[in-house]
């Protein structure tokens, strides 16, 4: 009990001086209504890609609480971490004489620097909630929420300066390039750390672990190198650079999680069929487990039978289902923990318990 409430109070400790921080990095260079402007347009892409990353975790909804912390995380502070350390550098490389700093840290230190502090939110949530990682899945929708919470920041800040400096027609120019062609950028590249751990956690092999980690770690800065390296080309170098790759590769990263989620239906299915075949459950509920569909049929009808709790109690059935099939995954794989046994135990009591709430529930 000690310790997590020292853990607690460390990290709110944390939050609070780099929210006042941040606080004083917005203050010190835009006005109050700047800055509500530029929240305004920065809230739309974010209400695109929050969305987006909540669909996939749609088959083990991840606790809210790590939802808002990794996305706070991303908004408060590695922003305030990444303004400190690039600003550090920049001043590191203009006494050294170094030929054109702001070109050399944007491509080459502020990819590493913001990755590092971004990722490391994962790394967090991975040490301390280890309960509540189970993949790659898990893995992207953190990263995706922590990148969507610093790109919201650092939109803010980059939209609020284009209007001081250049006024409407530089931030809509400013929008149109962060906003609406590259909403996803900073929650794909950081998707690569999260890759990474999530293989991580599945792996029994050291060394594939800490290589998938490190190969996520680097892919990670490296997209980020180049799309800040295409954004200093000019408009037809940062277009074609665009169409050519930047497009491409978020295709391809869309055609990944539309395969992650299929991959996870399947999994669900075939990992919780021994539990039917033990009794625990039946086969129409392994059946209703493993498609979306049937999932959301399933919570349509406890809500028509029993109510807003039958409801709740159904989807709470859902989710400590998939948490037991992709705990089994982890038992077959010989990657669980080592109190495993104990949470399998746990989980099968808890879908009894609620299969008897949403089955019992009277209708209110």
């Amino acid at each position: 009990m000690l310790r997590v409430l020292l853990t607690v109070g460390i990290v709110a400790v944390a939050f609070l001086v780099c929210l006042l921080a941040l606080l004083g990095i917005i203050g010190s260079t835009l006005t109050t209504q700047v800055v509500l402007l530029a929240g305004l347009y920065a809230l739309i892409p974010l209400c695109i890609v929050v969305p987006t990353y909540l669909w996939l975790d749609r088959w083990e909804a991840e606790p809210v609480r790590l939802q808002v912390l990794a996305f706070l995380w991303g908004a408060v502070v590695a922003v305030v971490g990444a303004y400190f350390l690039n600003t550090l550098s920049l001043l590191v490389l203009a006494r050294a004489d170094w030929t054109d700093p702001l070109a050399t840290g944007a491509v080459y230190v502020a990819p590493v620097v913001e990755e590092t502090l971004k990722g490391l939110g994962i790394v967090l949530i991975y040490v301390f909630r280890k309960r509540e990682f189970d993949g790659i899945i898990d893995g992207v929708v953190y990263a995706g929420l922590i990148g969507a919470g610093f790109a919201f920041t650092e939109n803010i800040l980059y939209l609020g300066q284009a209007y001081t400096t250049g006024g409407p027609e530089a931030l809509s120019a400013t929008f149109v390039v962060r906003g609406l062609m590259g909403p996803f950028g900073h929650p794909l590249f950081t998707a690569c750390i999260g890759i990474g751990l999530g293989i991580a956690v599945v792996s029994r092999h050291r060394g594939v672990r800490l290589g998938a980690i490190l190969v996520g770690w680097v892919a990670a800065i490296l997209l980020h190198g180049i799309w800040n390296l295409s954004a200093l080309a000019g408009n037809n170098g940062f277009f074609a650079a665009y169409a050519t790759f930047q497009a491409p590769l978020f295709l391809a990263f869309v055609g990944f999680v539309v395969w992650l989620r299929h991959r996870e239906g399947r999994l669900i299915g075939r990992y919780l069929s021994p539990y039917a075949d033990a009794g625990w459950l039946t086969y129409a509920e392994v059946t209703m487990l493993s498609h979306l569909r049937g999932r959301k049929e399933a919570r349509r009808w406890a809500r028509a039978h029993g109510g807003l709790l039958a409801k709740r109690s159904m989807a709470a059935f859902q989710d400590s289902a998939t948490d037991l099939a992709l705990l089994r995954w982890r038992l077959v794989r010989g990657t669980a923990g080592a109190d495993a046994q104990q949470r399998e135990l746990d989980l099968l009591g808890a879908i009894t318990e609620h299969r008897r709430a949403f089955v019992g529930s009277p209708v209110t």
